[in-house]
């Protein structure tokens, strides 16, 4: 029986780096889909429908939550992001891999619905270097980086839910560290037992 793809969870504070790693990964790693949530946030200028994030409207959004069209939903500040049941059991049934980035909450929820997901957590070597970086973006007024870096403090506590924790304080290095955690899964007994099977029978 063929293995389905693996679901990916990627969670870190924002400023943290993980839009680096990740856009890093999809241009070195293969076969690897990255889930795009539907939020009810106003789309940013750089932003596009159905390629950073489906941008609904609040009634929508509620509509689906009612006819339990998400594998999760969570609010944050004060929007709601979800994940699309639908797409997501999609392109595992296809063999894909697919990687999540959630805030905490949501990880927790798709780890209770697919047990055998792996989280992955990307950890700020200081807040001080993170509240550094939040500046450095320009995106965000001073009230809104202390809301940030608060929101960091949270999410940050929650680090023992996570298989693996990746320290940010090194680009190279932590997309190492990043990238073997596919690589090291993929190499898995579930992945390759008919792959060993198979030699085996050749004997």
């Amino acid at each position: 029986m063929a293995v389905k793809g693996d679901i990916f969870v990627i969670s870190a504070p924002s400023g943290a780096g993980k839009s680096t790693l990740v856009k890093r990964l999809f241009g070195e790693v293969g076969h690897i889909s990255f889930s795009i949530s539907f939020t009810t946030r106003p789309a940013r200028e750089s932003e596009e429908d159905g390629k950073d994030y489906f941008f609904v409207n609040e009634p929508t959004f509620d509509h689906m939550v009612a006819e339990d069209k998400f594998v999760e939903w969570v609010q944050v500040y004060e929007h709601r992001y979800g994940t699309g049941k639908a797409w997501l059991q999609g392109q595992l049934e296809k063999g894909m891999d697919v990687l999540l980035d959630l805030e905490t909450a949501g990880a927790k929820r798709i780890k209770e619905l697919y047990p055998d997901s792996t989280l992955i957590f990307l950890l700020p070597p200081s807040a001080q270097l993170l509240a550094s970086r939040l500046r450095g973006r320009d995106k965000d007024s001073e009230e809104q980086i202390a809301i940030r870096l608060q929101h960091a403090k949270h999410e940050m506590q929650q680090w023992e839910n996570y298989e693996y924790l990746v320290l940010n304080d090194d680009l190279e290095t932590a997309y190492r560290n990043f990238r073997s955690i596919f690589l090291a899964t993929r190499a898995s007994k579930r992945h390759m037992a008919a792959a060993a099977r198979n030699s085996l029978d050749t004997f």
